[in-house]
Order: structure tokens, then sequence, then C-alpha cells
């Protein structure tokens, strides 16, 4: 009988202990505006939208996964062309909260393309339009960097403001041209 109610107790106080460990997870959705452009190019406006988990490490860091899908891309600077960019992104963040729901974060991303074409307005001065697909002469798989700050209410309501810095070239062959991107979000987490 005393077995048994000390392997109980064991039971019992291994199992608050596995509890207690666990981290607390948080699932969410996001969306919000984009002012993305390509080295040397103009700034695009486009959106994001998606999912997110966040899982707490302790009560100052988390750990924050997210499944985005984004459009971005850039002006040409003589504004008769349009690149538009169509991505599924996959940013793991790194958050750690300063102080009561704000945190500074940081992470890489991996970017997969879906879509890519390029609109073109005139030629030579003469008024012409067109797009063209040009996915084919594009990386499919663009590698980059988040850095950022987020404020989030108590009842589970955020915002966020992020720079993705693209660090793969976009075009398979020629120029050095790469994504840069800012976001800002607002979501809510369950």
């Amino acid at each position: 009988m005393k077995k048994t109610i000390f392997s109980l107790m064991a039971f019992t106080a291994f199992s608050s202990a596995i509890y207690a460990q666990t981290p607390d997870i948080k699932i969410g959705a996001k969306a919000g505006v984009n002012f993305a452009n390509v080295t040397d190019g103009d700034m695009k406006t486009g959106f994001h939208v998606g999912g997110l988990v966040e899982i707490f490490i302790n009560e100052k860091f988390s750990v924050q996964p997210e499944l985005l899908y984004s459009t971005q891309g850039a002006k040409a600077n003589n504004k008769i062309s349009e690149l538009k960019l169509d991505y599924i992104n996959v940013p793991i963040m790194a958050k750690y909260y300063v102080m009561e729901g704000l945190s500074v974060q940081a992470g890489p991303q991996v970017a997969f393309l879906m879509k890519a074409e390029s609109e073109i307005s005139s030629v030579g001065g003469i008024p012409v339009t067109g797009t063209f697909d040009i996915k084919d002469s594009l990386n499919t798989v663009d590698f980059g960097v988040n850095f950022g700050a987020g404020y989030e209410l108590p009842m589970g309501v955020f915002a966020e403001a992020r720079y993705n810095l693209g660090l793969t070239k976009l075009p398979k062959e020629g120029g050095d041209y790469k994504n840069s991107v800012i976001q800002i979000s607002v979501g809510y987490k369950f």
C-alpha cells in the first residue's frame, strides 16, 4: 500500500514538473501592408497575410514561426515598369520581451516565389501595356533576415513593424538585385 501511495505521489510530482516545463503556446493570424522594393528600385505597396505560432521558452523569450503570403516587387525608377512578385514567406522569429507586451525580434526567413510578372506601361516613350511572366528567369527561393518590434495587448491584439533584407539575388543571371521589404502588421493571438 505504501508503495502504491509513494508511486502515485511520485507520478503526480513528475507529471506536474513536466506540465510546468511545457512552453506556453499561442496561435494567431496577421495581415498588413508591405512597402517593397528591390536594389535600385522604387517602393511598391503590397500586402501580406498568414498565420503564426508563438512558443514561449520563458517569460521574456519566445520563438515564432510564421507562414505568410506576401506580395512584393518594385517599380522602376522611370515609372514605366513594375515588378510583381508573390511569395510564400516562412520567417522564424526569436522574440525578446523588453517589458510586458513590447518585444524586439529578429530571425531568418526563407521565401518561395509563387508568381513573378513584369508589367510595362511604355516602351521608348510610346504608351504600351503588357504583362510578362518572368518566373523562369528568377531564383525561386530567397533567403533573408528580419528585424523588428511589436506590441501585444493583454487581450491578444498585436501590431508589428518589421524589415526584411533579402540575401539571395533575384535574377538567375546578371544583376545583383535583392528584395527589401518593410512590413506593418496587425493581428490576433488566441
